[in-house]
């Protein structure tokens, strides 16, 4: 039917995407399945390629385990369970299981399934529409009975799937489509299947981070229907992020001689956004939904903030009942528990340093400079006990500028954040740009010692590592080409606790040959869609002929590379791989470095 389309095309081109180590032949199948894909149906074609029913914000979960998955596919195929299970176990793979058995039971055709109780009538072609469909109900289920409920409609869905189609289902249901296709993949082939100016769709995005409805607006109503997509309360905006830099008086002389400092806490960055209707959410800076965790926030920004409706941004921090003194990150990740949240509160409160507002009572602020956005949000917070502005000064004065660095490290902080003050000064939606510039404790040695790089493949251990991942192979990230370039091999600084869990925690992420938006020299045993963000240390950065990091911004085939990598034990579970560090901010840390060398010299 015109208004949907057949599930099959999509397959072919998963099948093709899986593949390809090509990012253009990936780039290229999306854009040619987007051209044909009905307007009505392309949001669902486009949040099934990303692995999603919504996007991640609105948190919508088809909770079924891989052991209800299993039921569901002898359901559907009339397989013993314990066949099935032993296919699992032998294969690692649910997607292949569902394959294998649709296969079978269509070469024997013996009874006992919902597939042969349709006997000789012909299976339906499943459409996106029907499997979307199907998804959402499984999603949906709710109360007594509901986990039957999911495992039939599932079942039923696999029923009338052909081998590869209940492949690509099945994996969609555990969260291990395995494809990698990123939001930037999205936006290329949209503006290329519809011949759209690709910043205007990422300038939705920004906006609007929800790739289905920009899909929908623009084949429904062409630019004009994306040009209307708005900053909403309730729906997340992309952050502004920040470049980095090793000392006050670069800062100061890359902000135009005068900046906005701020400490930077060691906290979980908080959006938060009040209805009109008094519901509160709060985001995380991966745009997830992080209410449930911060119900007390929640009720502070209620009363703390004059307005009926608005966003503003500002940084959670744990704070010692006792002594009233910051506690690290770490102590936040009590508050990811589901249940007993009121035993998490008592134990580990929380206080809210606020920073920016950018939607106040109908009035978008993003395009304000810094200084007036900062004049409406002291307007609207109240004095309270739990939420204030974040510590600020305004300095033209390098001495200035480091001793408030060093105030801000003596009172528990990472640093401090720099922010221009200029005109142009907006709220850089999504951007990593220099209105907001980093300095942290850890620049000032002689390598910046923190970096947070994305896991793309592993090494197998050896001895006491044998049977798990000796090493893993990291990379940076290019927003401008949106790929991953590899810059440390690195296998230090792993608990016994890390080795064994990290090989389960990976599987999600495994795939059969290097994928296509990462760029190495380096063959890995295993390797991975970019996903899995690590924070690492190191001695130094060096030239090195096996990575590829930076290895366009220097002279023969060389690229960057972290001297003595070590993982710090911190997972950053907060961020997503596109929020890694760059490739550019790892070239300045190289320079930086350089300069630090020379300076240290004797004459």
């Amino acid at each position: 039917m015109e208004s949907d389309l057949e599930f099959s095309n999509i397959v072919s081109v998963l099948k093709l995407v899986e593949a390809t180590t090509q990012r253009t032949v990936m780039a290229k199948a999306l854009s040619s399945l987007l051209k044909k894909t009905p307007p009505q149906v392309i949001d669902k074609v486009v949040y099934f390629l990303l692995g999603s029913l919504r996007p991640d914000w609105e948190g919508v979960e088809l909770g079924l385990a891989e052991r209800l998955t299993l039921r569901a596919i002898s359901m559907a195929t009339g397989l013993p369970i314990k066949q099935v299970e032993d296919l699992y176990k032998r294969l690692g793979d649910a997607g292949e299981v569902a394959k294998r058995a649709v296969e079978v039971r269509r070469s024997k055709g013996t009874g006992g399934s919902i597939f042969d109780f349709i006997g000789s009538q012909a299976r339906r072609k499943l459409t996106i529409g029907k499997v979307y469909d199907s998804l959402m109900a499984i999603a949906k289920a709710s109360g007594e009975g509901a986990q039957d409920t999911k495992v039939k409609i599932l079942a039923s869905l696999l029923t009338d799937a052909e081998p590869d189609e209940a492949k690509y289902i099945t994996r969609f249901v555990i969260g291990r489509l395995r494809l990698g296709v990123a939001d930037m993949t999205i936006l290329d082939a949209l503006s290329d299947a519809f011949d759209v100016d690709r910043d205007l769709l990422e300038k939705a995005y920004h906006v609007y981070p929800d790739l289905g409805r920009i899909a929908k607006a623009l084949a429904e109503g062409g630019e004009e229907a994306v040009k209307a997509i708005k900053v909403t309360p309730g729906v997340p905006i992309q952050p502004m992020l920040a470049e980095r830099l090793s000392s006050p008086k670069e800062i100061l002389n890359k902000l135009g001689g005068v900046a906005i400092c701020e400490f930077k806490y060691d906290g979980e960055r908080m959006q938060i956004h009040k209805l009109k209707d008094g519901t509160v959410k709060i985001f995380s800076r991966r745009m997830e939904d992080i209410t449930n965790q911060y119900p007390d926030v929640a009720e502070y920004v209620r009363e703390a903030i004059d307005a009926e409706e608005f966003i503003v941004e500002g940084e959670g921090v744990a704070i010692d009942p006792d002594t009233g003194e910051f506690r690290p990150f770490q102590e936040l990740m009590h508050r990811k528990r589901k249940h007993n949240i009121k035993e998490a509160i008592e134990e580990y409160p929380v206080n809210l340093y606020l920073f920016d507002v950018m939607y106040v009572n109908g009035q978008d602020l993003t395009d304000l400079p810094l200084p007036d956005r900062k004049k409406i949000l002291f307007s609207i917070i109240k004095p309270h006990e739990h939420v204030r502005h974040a510590d600020w000064i305004i300095t033209d004065d390098a001495d200035a500028l480091e001793k408030f660095f060093l105030n801000a490290i003596s009172s528990g902080c990472e640093g401090v954040m720099c922010k221009s003050v200029k005109i142009g000064s907006i709220y850089e939606m999504g951007a990593r740009g220099w209105l907001w510039i980093k300095y942290k404790r850890d620049y000032r040695s002689e390598l910046s010692d923190t970096m947070d790089l994305v896991v793309v493949g592993a090494f197998w251990g050896r001895g006491k590592r044998a049977g798990t991942y000796g090493a893993l192979l990291l990379a940076a990230y290019d927003p401008d080409t949106d790929q991953f370039y590899t810059v440390c091999k690195v296998g230090s600084g792993f608990t016994d606790e890390d080795l064994k869990k990290l090989p389960q925690m990976l599987e999600p992420y495994r795939i059969p040959h290097r994928h296509p938006r990462v760029v190495s020299k380096m063959e890995p045993d295993v390797w991975f869609t970019p996903g899995m963000v690590l924070e690492i240390t190191g001695a130094e950065i060096t030239m090195s002929p096996l990575h590829t990091c930076c290895s366009t911004m220097l002279k023969g085939d060389v690229g960057l590379a972290i001297r003595f990598p070590r993982f710090t034990g911190r997972y950053r579970t907060d961020k997503k791989p596109e929020d890694a560090t760059t490739v550019k901010e790892i070239f300045e840390m190289y320079n930086s470095q350089k300069k630090v060398k020379l300076t240290d010299q004797a004459p």
